[in-house]
C-alpha cells in the first residue's frame, strides 16, 4: 500500500517540473501531438509514397481535412454530424460569431420562458389563475395582473436593450471585410461569409479573421510578422513563415485560385502553442507546425500583404476555444433572496393552512348556527375551509413581493449607469470610460475576498524603459549635471545632437552624456557598442524613420537606449551589421550569433572588428554571467553592489561582458559550431554544448537596469485593497523572475516577505498528505482534516509557484500516451479493485488540492507564473470550491478570458492588448488603479444600498400584509381583506416604491473619499453582515410588530367611539382608510429614518408618496368614478368623510409615534453607545476631509546582498531571430508593390547591403 501511495505522489528527478517552461496547453484532446521526426524539417518535401506510409498511423490524430478552394468538398456525408434526430449539420463551423440570445421571432417566447423560471414570477402566474376562479377569489384579478405585467415589461425591456447591444457588437465583428478567392478572383467578403478552405488575402494592420495556413507574403521567404496581443498579451512582434514550396509557387492570383492542396491536421482545440498537420499537394507531402499558422485575433504587422488558407473558422478557432464556457453569474444576495422567497412561501402556506383550519372551526361553531350568514351554498365546513385556504393564499400573496425583483433590477440598472458616468474612472489618454457590461452583479462588487490579476498589461504597461546602468563599477542614470553633481530638480537630456534619437526616450544623467562625448572612457564605448551589436533586433525604415522589430520588449529598450546615446544600429545582412558610432558609420562582420534560450539565459555575438581582431560580446542574467567570468575581474564587487541597488529599486538587471578570441581558437570552435548546426538529432543540445566552450573567461563591462513600467497607481491600489482584507493573487504566463520582480515593484512583496517556492510547497503538502493518510487509517474514504496551519508564527509570507509545479502539486499532470493493450478486467473482483483504485486516487487528488488552497490562503500574496489560460481558471475555481469565497478576476488579453468567465466577477482592461478580455468581462475600464474605486466606492455603496433596500422591502411588505391576519380573528377567518382592493394593488407600485428605490440608488453612509481613505469599511460586505437570515427575521419581526400597532390602535380607538357630528366612523371602510393611512405614514417615515444621505429628491419622494396616496385615495373615493365604474370603486365618500374627523388623525398620530419612537431611541443608543466604524467616520467627517492627504508610497529600507531577487533578463519567451538572420531569409530585397504581385510578375532587384 505504501509503495502504491509513494508512486502516486513522489517526484522523480527526471520529471522534476521546469520553472521556465509553460506547461502543455489544455483541451479535451487528451494526448499531445507526436513530435516530428528529427530529420523532417518543416517545409521539407517527401515523396508521395512515404507520405502515404506516414499517413496511416496519424490518421486518428489528424482527422480534420481541409481542401483549398472547394466548398463542395465539405458536403460529403463523412463531414456531417447529427444534431437532432435525423437532422444533420456540417462539423465545420462557419465564421460568424454569435453572442446574442434572441432574434425577433424568439424574443417574446424565450424571454417569457426565462422570466417564468424565476420562482416569484411563476408563483404570481399561478396566483393570477387562482384569482380567476370565483369560488376562491377574494381579490380582484387586476390586483395581481397590473404589477405582474409591470414587472415582466420592465425586465423584458432591459433584456432587449442588452441583447441589441450584443447584436451590434457581433455585427461589428462579423461585417469586417477581407479579400477571398471566388470565381478565380479576389473579391471583398465579409468575415461571416468566410468558410473553411477559402484562400484569403490580408493587408498590413488588419486582424486575422480565422485560423489560417500561411501560403505566401510580400516579405522575403514569405515571412509574416504578427502581433499576438489578443492571445497572450505580448505586444512584441513574432514571425511566421510559409512553406518554401507555397512561397515559390503561390504568389500570383491565378496560382492561388488554382491551388487545390489538402490539409490533414488535428481536430480544433485550444492549444495556442501547438499545431500538427500535413499538406498534401501535387503528389508530395509537407509537414506543418504552429510556425506556419496565423491565429484569429492576431494582427498583421510590418507585412504589406499575405495569403492564407482557412483551416479553422468561427467557434473552432483557437481563440474561441480558449474563451471557456459562458457561465450564468448570480450574486450571493440573489441566491439568499431566492431562499428567503422560498421561506416566505412556506410561511405563507402554513399561515393560510392555520387560518383555513380556523375558518373550518368557526363555521362549525358559529357559521352554521347563524341564519343571517347563509349564502345559498350548502358546502360543508371542511370544504369551506379548503376554499378559504386558497382565498388566504391570494389575500396574503403580498408577503411574496412581486415588485421585489423589478425593483432590484431598476436599482442595479441605475448603479451600472453611475459606474459608467464616473469621471474619476475615465482614462483620458485612451478615451476609455468605465463600463458596467452587466447590470446583475453590482452589489457583489462589495463582497470580494480574492482578486486574481494578470500581470502583463494589467499591472504593467508592457513598456520597457532603460533607466540606469553600471559601467566599469561606476553607476549612471541618476539626475546629475555635466559635472556629475546630483540635481534637486531633474532636467531632461537634450538629444538634438543625435539625428537618430527617439523622441520618446527620457534620460536625466547629463554626466553620462558628457563622458560618452569625451571618448575618454574606452569601457563606456565598449558598453554601448555591445548594446548596439549584441542582439537579434531587425531594423526597418519607413517614412524616413528608423523602426526596430524586437523579439522581446526588453531587447528593444536596450537597443533604443544605445541608439539615443550615440550608438545606433542601422541595418544588418546575413553576416554583417552596420552601426552609427557617434555619427561615424561602420560595418562589422558577424561571424556567429549564439542565441538566447530559457536554459542559457544569455546571448552572444562573435564579431570581426575593423583591425581584424575577433571579439565575443555577451549579455545575460547575472547568475549565469558571474559563473563564466575570468578570475581577475577587478570591478566584479562594485558591479555586484550596483546590481543590488538596481534590484532594490525593482529594476530588471542584466550583465554585459566581452572576450577577445584568437583566430586559431575561433577556427577550431567554428568547425564544431558548423557540425552542431547541421546535426539532425538533438541539435539544440549540441549547440548549447558548443556555446559553452567559447563563453568563458569573460571580462565584465557592467550592468543595465530596465524598468518594466507599472501602470500609474498600482502599488497604492494594491495597498488599499490589502487593507480592505482582499487577498491578491497574480496569475501570469510570464517568467518566474519577471513576475517576482513585478511583485516587489507593486509592493505585493516586500523585503520582509518570506517567499515559498514550488519545491517548498510540494514538500509541505507531501508531509501534510502523509500525516492525513496516517491519521485516516486504512479507510480510503476518510479525509481527516488537519487544522493546524502550515506556517508557524506571524511572519509575512508569499507563495510563488510555476505552472509546471502547479500541475505536479495538484496532480493534474498528463500521463504519457501508452500503447494500447487489450487487457480488460475479467472478474467482478478485478472491476471492484479498479474502481476502488480510481476512487482512492480521486480522493487523494481532492485532498491535495484542498491542502494547496489552505496553504496558499495562509500567504499574504500568491504569484503563479508560466501558467496556461486553463490553469488560471482552475486556480480561481479551486478557491471558489474550497473557500466558498467571492472572487474577482482582472485581465486584458485573450489568455485571461477563461479566468474572467470563471470568477464571480470578471473585469477587463481595455488598453494595449485589444478587446477580447473586455468583451467577455462584466466590467471594464482603462487602468488597474480604477479597481479600488470600483470595489471600495461603487461596490461598497451598491452592497449597502441593496441590503438596506431588501431589509426595508421585506419590512414594509410584512407590515402591510400581516394586518390581514389580525383582521381574520374578527371576521371569522373568512379571507376578507383589511384594505380596499385598489390600495392593495397600488401599495407596492406607487405608494411605497419611490423612496426605497431612491435609497437603493443614492444612499451612502460615507463619501467616496472617506470610503477610499478607510478601506476597512469594506469588510462588512465580505462577512455578509448587512443582509443575512438574522437580518431577514428581524425585518419580519419588525414588520409583524408594526402591523399589530397599525391594526389594534385604530381597532381600539373605533370601539364605542362617536364622531363630533354624531356620525359613527366605526364602519369597516373607515377603519380600512385609517389603517392604510397610518401604514403609509409609518413606512415612508421609516425609510426617512433609514436614509443616511439626504437630498432634495429623497425628501420629495417621501412626502410626495404620502401626497400621492391621499390624492389617488380621494379620487378613487369620489362619486364621479363610482358612477363610471360602480363594481370597481365601492368606497364612495369614505376618505372625505373619515379624514375630516380630528379623532382619526389623533389615532393615526398615536399609531405612527408608537411605531417610530422605539426605532429612533434604538438608533440613538446604538450610535452613542455601540457606534459602527462608519458612524465614527461620519461623526468626524469634516476633520478627516480637512486632513485628506495623498497616499504616499512607503520607502523600503535599502539592503545589500539581494541578488536572489534580481530579475533575469526576459529576452523573450521563445528563441530570438538569430536563426532567421543567420539563414538570410529575413534580408529584404526590393519590395514589389501589391499591384505588381496581383498582375505582372514582380521585378527583381539587387539585395540592399551596406558595406
Amino acid at each position: 500500500m505504501s509503495s502504491e501511495r509513494d508512486s502516486e505522489t513522489t517526484l522523480d528527478e527526471d520529471s522534476r517540473p521546469n520553472d521556465e517552461v509553460m506547461p502543455y496547453s489544455d483541451d479535451e484532446t487528451e494526448d499531445e501531438p507526436e513530435p516530428r521526426q528529427p530529420g523532417a524539417e518543416p517545409g521539407q518535401s517527401q515523396s508521395h509514397g512515404r507520405a502515404e506510409e506516414s499517413r496511416e498511423p496519424g490518421k486518428k490524430d489528424c482527422s480534420w481535412q481541409v481542401k483549398a478552394n472547394d466548398r463542395r468538398f465539405y458536403d460529403q456525408p463523412a463531414f456531417k454530424r447529427t444534431i437532432f434526430l435525423c437532422f444533420k449539420k456540417s462539423k465545420y463551423a462557419d465564421n460568424a460569431i454569435k453572442t446574442y440570445k434572441y432574434n425577433p421571432i424568439t424574443f417574446l417566447p424565450l424571454n417569457l420562458f426565462e422570466q417564468f423560471k424565476r420562482a416569484a414570477n411563476f408563483y404570481f402566474l399561478v396566483l393570477l389563475i387562482l384569482q380567476s376562479i370565483p369560488q376562491i377569489s377574494t381579490l380582484a384579478w387586476y390586483t395581481t395582473l397590473v404589477p405582474l405585467l409591470f414587472v415582466l415589461g420592465i425586465t423584458a425591456v432591459k433584456d432587449l436593450v442588452d441583447d441589441i447591444a450584443r447584436h451590434r457588437m457581433d455585427n461589428e465583428v462579423n461585417n469586417r471585410t477581407c479579400d477571398v478567392i471566388k470565381d478565380g478572383r479576389f473579391k471583398t467578403t465579409k468575415w461571416k461569409d468566410i468558410q473553411v478552405g477559402d484562400v484569403i488575402r490580408l493587408k498590413k494592420n488588419t486582424f486575422i479573421p480565422a485560423d489560417i495556413l500561411l501560403l505566401s507574403s510580400s516579405e522575403p521567404n514569405s515571412l509574416c510578422y504578427v502581433e499576438t496581443a489578443e492571445l497572450d498579451g505580448e505586444t512584441n512582434l513574432k514571425f511566421k513563415m510559409a512553406l518554401e514550396v507555397t512561397h515559390r509557387q503561390l504568389q500570383e492570383e491565378s496560382a492561388l485560385a488554382d491551388f487545390d492542396g489538402l490539409v490533414e491536421c488535428e481536430e480544433p482545440n485550444n492549444r495556442l502553442d501547438k499545431f500538427t498537420g500535413t499538406l498534401f499537394w501535387r503528389n508530395s507531402s509537407y509537414s506543418l507546425d504552429a510556425d506556419k499558422i496565423l491565429l484569429r485575433g492576431c494582427k498583421i504587422r510590418n507585412t504589406d500583404f499575405c495569403h492564407g488558407m482557412v483551416v479553422f473558422a468561427g467557434a473552432d478557432t483557437k481563440i474561441m476555444r480558449n474563451s471557456g464556457k459562458t457561465r450564468f453569474k448570480r450574486t450571493k444576495i440573489d441566491s439568499l433572496m431566492n431562499y428567503m422567497v422560498y421561506t416566505i412561501i412556506v410561511v405563507l402556506i402554513l399561515l393560510s393552512a392555520g387560518l383555513a383550519i380556523g375558518h373550518t372551526y368557526w363555521e362549525q361553531q358559529v357559521g352554521n348556527c347563524s341564519w343571517y350568514l347563509y349564502d345559498a351554498e350548502d358546502f360543508s365546513p371542511p370544504y369551506r375551509g379548503f376554499l378559504n385556504f386558497w382565498g388566504y393564499i391570494i389575500v396574503l400573496n403580498t408577503m411574496v413581493p412581486i415588485s421585489l425583483y423589478v425593483s432590484v433590477e431598476v436599482i442595479r440598472f441605475g448603479q451600472s449607469y453611475f459606474i459608467n458616468w464616473d469621471l474619476q474612472m475615465y482614462y483620458a489618454e485612451k478615451d476609455t470610460a468605465a463600463k458596467a457590461r452587466t447590470t446583475t452583479l453590482n452589489e457583489q462588487l462589495g463582497q470580494i475576498q480574492y482578486i486574481f490579476s494578470d500581470k502583463t498589461g494589467t499591472l504593467t504597461q508592457n513598456i520597457m524603459t532603460f533607466k540606469k546602468c553600471c559601467i566599469n563599477g561606476q553607476r549612471y542614470g541618476d539626475s546629475r549635471d555635466r559635472a556629475g553633481q546630483l540635481q534637486s530638480h531633474p532636467e531632461q537630456v537634450d538629444f538634438s545632437w543625435n539625428v537618430y534619437a527617439d523622441g520618446k526616450f527620457l534620460f536625466y544623467d547629463h554626466y553620462l552624456i558628457e563622458q560618452i562625448k569625451s571618448g575618454k572612457e574606452p569601457e563606456i564605448h565598449k558598453f554601448f557598442f555591445l548594446l548596439a551589436i549584441c542582439h537579434t533586433v531587425m531594423a526597418d525604415t519607413s517614412d524616413g524613420q528608423l523602426n526596430y522589430q524586437a523579439a522581446s520588449p526588453d531587447e528593444g529598450a536596450l537597443v533604443t537606449a544605445a541608439r539615443n546615446l550615440g550608438y545606433v544600429f542601422l541595418s544588418r545582412t546575413q553576416n554583417t551589421i552596420t552601426l552609427s558610432e557617434m555619427g561615424a558609420h561602420r560595418t562589422y562582420e558577424v561571424l556567429a550569433i549564439l542565441d538566447f534560450n530559457s536554459d542559457r539565459k544569455r546571448m552572444s555575438v562573435i564579431v570581426r572588428e575593423a583591425g581584424g581582431n575577433i571579439r565575443l560580446y555577451c549579455k545575460g542574467a547575472d547568475t549565469v554571467i558571474y559563473e563564466r567570468l575570468h578570475p581577475s575581474n577587478p570591478k566584479r564587487e562594485a558591479t555586484e553592489e550596483a546590481l543590488d541597488v538596481f534590484a532594490n529599486e525593482t529594476l530588471r538587471t542584466l550583465c554585459l561582458c566581452y572576450r577577445d578570441i584568437s583566430q586559431d581558437e575561433f577556427d577550431v570552435w567554428n568547425k564544431k559550431f558548423v557540425e552542431a548546426s547541421l546535426a539532425t538529432s538533438n541539435r539544440d543540445e549540441a549547440l548549447d554544448k558548443v556555446y559553452e566552450e567559447i563563453e568563458k573567461d569573460l571580462i565584465l563591462l557592467g550592468a543595465t537596469a530596465i524598468e518594466d513600467k507599472l501602470q500609474d497607481g498600482v502599488p497604492e491600489t494594491i495597498s488599499r485593497l490589502s487593507k480592505a482584507d482582499i487577498k491578491i493573487w497574480v496569475l501570469t504566463g510570464d517568467k518566474k523572475e519577471t513576475a517576482e520582480n513585478i511583485g516587489f515593484s507593486c509592493e505585493l512583496l516586500t523585503e520582509e516577505t518570506a517567499i515559498c517556492y514550488g519545491e517548498d510547497t510540494s514538500a509541505l503538502l507531501q508531509t501534510r498528505l502523509e500525516n492525513q493518510r496516517n491519521s485516516a487509517g486504512s479507510s480510503p474514504h476518510s479525509s481527516l482534516r488537519m487544522n493546524e496551519p502550515f506556517f508557524q508564527g506571524s511572519k509575512d509570507r508569499a507563495l510563488i509557484i510555476t505552472g509546471s509545479w502547479l500541475n505536479e502539486i495538484l496532480l493534474e499532470k498528463k500521463k504519457k500516451k501508452k500503447k494500447l493493450k487489450l487487457k480488460f478486467p475479467r472478474t467482478a473482483e478485478e472491476k471492484e479493485k479498479q474502481a476502488e483504485k480510481r476512487r482512492r486516487a480521486e480522493a487523494y487528488k481532492e485532498q491535495q488540492q484542498k491542502n494547496f488552497v489552505d496553504l496558499a490562503c495562509e500567504c499574504r500574496a500568491v504569484i503563479c507564473c508560466r501558467v496556461t489560460p486553463k490553469q488560471k481558471a482552475m486556480v480561481v475555481e479551486l478557491v471558489q470550491k474550497y473557500k466558498k469565497a467571492v472572487t474577482l478576476a482582472i485581465g486584458d488579453g485573450a489568455n485571461d478570458v477563461n479566468m474572467i468567465k470563471t470568477a464571480h466577477i470578471g473585469v477587463g482592461i481595455s488598453g494595449q492588448e485589444g478587446m477580447q478580455a473586455v468583451m467577455s468581462s462584466d466590467y471594464s475600464f482603462g487602468q488597474f488603479r480604477y479597481l479600488q474605486r470600483l470595489l471600495l466606492v461603487h461596490g461598497r455603496w451598491s452592497y449597502i444600498r441593496m441590503c438596506k433596500f431588501l431589509r426595508y422591502f421585506f419590512y414594509k411588505n410584512f407590515a402591510f400584509t400581516l394586518v390581514h391576519i389580525w383582521y381574520s380573528f374578527f371576521n371569522g377567518f373568512s379571507a376578507q381583506t383589511a384594505y380596499e382592493d385598489w390600495f392593495i394593488t397600488l401599495y407596492n407600485v406607487l405608494y411605497s416604491s419611490l423612496p426605497v428605490l431612491l435609497v437603493g440608488l443614492l444612499d451612502q453612509d460615507v463619501s467616496d473619499k472617506l470610503s477610499l481613505r478607510f478601506p476597512r469599511l469594506y469588510i462588512l460586505g465580505q462577512r455578509d453582515l448587512l443582509f443575512n437570515y438574522k437580518k431577514f427575521f428581524l425585518s419580519l419581526l419588525h414588520g409583524a410588530v408594526t402591523s399589530l400597532i397599525i391594526f389594534f390602535i385604530p381597532y381600539g380607538a373605533y370601539m364605542k367611539s362617536m364622531g363630533q357630528d354624531g356620525e359613527a366612523p366605526a364602519d369597516y371602510q373607515s377603519f380600512a382608510v385609517t389603517a392604510a393611512s397610518s401604514l403609509i405614514f409609518v413606512v415612508n417615515f421609516q425609510i426617512g429614518l433609514d436614509t443616511s444621505y439626504w437630498t432634495f429628491v429623497n425628501a420629495f419622494s417621501v412626502f410626495g408618496s404620502i401626497a400621492l396616496y391621499f390624492g389617488i385615495t380621494f379620487d378613487f373615493h369620489s362619486a364621479g368614478i363610482h358612477v363610471l365604474f360602480p363594481s370597481g370603486f365601492q368606497f364612495t365618500g369614505t376618505a372625505p368623510n373619515a379624514l375630516r374627523q380630528p379623532y382619526l388623525w389623533l389615532t393615526m398620530i398615536l399609531s405612527i409615534a408608537i411605531c417610530l419612537l422605539p426605532v429612533v431611541a434604538q438608533r440613538f443608543l446604538a450610535m452613542t453607545i455601540w457606534p459602527s466604524e462608519s458612524d465614527k467616520i461620519q461623526r468626524n467627517r469634516r476633520k478627516y476631509l480637512l486632513e485628506e492627504q495623498q497616499w504616499r508610497r512607503r520607502p523600503s529600507a535599502f539592503r545589500r546582498g539581494l541578488s536572489a531577487r534580481r530579475s533575469a533578463y526576459a529576452f523573450s519567451h521563445q528563441r530570438g531571430y538569430a536563426d532567421l538572420i543567420a539563414s538570410g531569409r529575413s534580408i529584404r530585397k526590393r519590395r514589389a508593390p501589391l499591384d505588381a504581385v496581383l498582375g505582372t510578375a514582380p521585378g527583381t532587384g539587387d539585395a540592399r547591403q551596406t558595406s
